[in-house]
């Protein structure tokens, strides 16, 4: 090797950390919006010569931008526009404006957030594990006479899974339009994977994000945790329950878990479809328009919803500025359902500030998680929380994967997301508020039920707690952004 070789190569390495460095660095500094996440990702590459960088803009630059390719790929998702209200709607709004103006900063913020208007005329039917969901869910694609939309994140290949199959391609050899949508990570759950087994079937079926490291499965980031069936454009169906026989609890499945899942009919089911056609545009890149996907949908029921996406790109923390709203909001109570619960210092501060307020704040959570990391970080932040006011009840086995917030009795929130980073900063998530008193006293009587057996967390014992698992507990906690 040339001398002048030895003699360059730590100037070039040098110049090429310099470049790098100072690239990161002013990404990092205008892009970034968690100062926390800022100065991590600084420290790191400044203390990694070159490896750091590259791994900043391989691993910590978000690229993707959904709407963005849905739109440049045409008209692949129909905003329609808002229902004009009839009179006796009118007159049920103003009402609700004169009755709960703390829930109609709410509802505004929601519109801002979506660009949507709360729709008028919907019914939200809560469905009770997958013993009330799945029935449910295959008489209504066994029943489809247009269109099939199915976006899950796990799909097994267990006896659930052969149903749901089966019912797919029986709609397709009618002459139904059926589109499947899958996050990748999700359908290596359980093998054979189900999106080869559909594409085989000659389904149209895509993966969300293919990922080629399958080793990281379950800590994979950036993935498609949206539950959405929709049929016909008019009936949808939304969640926390993926298609697993483990939510079958009549079948007796090795690994039984609860779950909460609810079929929607009328307006807002097209917010649902719209979210289901941006992302099969961006995952298949093939437009869904027409009256085939996005029909004109009748009134059905009471209920005042919209749909709030969320996820790591045009959407980013939309659910939790709603969620920071609702608890702002709230004047009596509010009861949170959710099988993973790693708030952030805001959230935390913010369920306080509405406990202190005197509103009854609830928590309830499984008592036997089935992430033991995910339930050790947890406990290390009860105390926070009891010391201010707020109560949390742990549920008894089976896991109970129920993703739910009530607030006043009129307000509620359904569908995928758990209350952790994940959720919240890294997956892409569907969630629907509904403004109605009856839905939520429903919703209210399935939380009161689990109080008949749930063990409340006491600041005692917590404090009582022996100091091992206080540091098992804590160490938990700090692994918090990455579970």
């Amino acid at each position: 090797m040339p001398q002048w070789v030895h003699q360059a190569w730590p100037w070039f390495l040098t110049t090429l950390h310099v470049a790098l460095f100072l690239g990161a660095t002013a990404h990092i500094v205008l892009r970034k919006r968690d100062v926390r996440a800022a100065i991590g990702w600084a420290g790191f590459v400044w203390l990694v010569p070159v490896l750091g960088s590259i791994a900043y803009f391989v691993l910590g630059i978000n690229r993707i931008q959904r709407q963005a390719v849905a739109l440049r790929a045409g008209e692949s998702w129909k905003n329609l526009p808002d229902l004009s209200l009839t009179p006796q709607e009118t007159q049920l709004r103003e009402r609700f404006e004169t009755e709960h103006p703390n829930l109609m900063g709410l509802a505004t913020l929601c519109g801002k957030l979506t660009g949507h208007s709360a729709l008028p005329g919907n019914r939200v039917e809560p469905l009770i594990d997958g013993d009330e969901a799945f029935p449910a869910m295959l008489a209504a694609i066994g029943g489809a006479e247009r269109s099939v939309a199915l976006q899950s994140y796990i799909f097994d290949s267990d006896r659930v899974g052969e149903m749901f199959l089966e019912a797919l391609i029986a709609a397709r050899d009618r002459g139904i339009e059926v589109r499947a949508l899958i996050d990748d990570v999700g359908s290596r759950y359980s093998r054979p994977n189900m999106v080869r087994r559909l594409r085989k079937a000659g389904l149209k079926v895509a993966a969300f994000l293919p990922s080629r490291a399958p080793k990281l499965i379950r800590f994979a980031n950036l993935r498609n945790h949206r539950k959405i069936l929709v049929i016909d454009g008019r009936t949808g169906f939304t969640g926390g329950t993926n298609i697993r026989e483990g939510h079958w609890l009549s079948m007796n499945p090795k690994e039984p878990v609860q779950c909460l899942h609810f079929r929607l009919e009328g307006p807002v089911v097209r917010h649902l479809q719209e979210t289901f056609a941006i992302d099969w545009t961006f995952a298949a890149n093939e437009s869904l328009a027409g009256e085939t996907w996005f029909p004109e949908i009748e009134r059905q029921g009471p209920v005042w919803a919209r749909g709030i996406p969320d996820g790591p790109d045009e959407d980013f923390e939309k659910l939790a500025e709603a969620m920071f709203a609702a608890l702002a909001a709230a004047r009596r109570s509010v009861r949170i359902v959710t099988p993973y619960f790693l708030p952030h210092a805001p959230l935390i501060e913010a369920l306080n500030s509405a406990a202190l307020r005197g509103v009854q704040v609830e928590i309830h959570l499984p008592e036997v998680n089935n992430i033991l990391l995910v339930q050790w970080a947890a406990a290390a932040q009860y105390w926070q929380l009891l010391e201010k006011g707020c109560r949390i009840f742990l549920t008894p086995p089976p896991f109970d994967h129920t993703k739910l917030m009530l607030v006043d009795g009129l307000w509620s929130l359904i569908g995928s997301t758990n209350w952790d980073p994940r959720s919240l900063r890294l997956n892409f998530e569907f969630n629907v508020e509904c403004y109605d008193p009856e839905l939520a006293a429903r919703l209210e009587a399935l939380v009161a039920r689990r109080l008949e057996t749930s063990h409340e967390v006491t600041l005692e014992e917590v404090r009582a707690l022996p100091l091992g698992k206080q540091l098992r507990n804590g160490l938990a906690r700090l692994l918090s952004p990455y579970l």
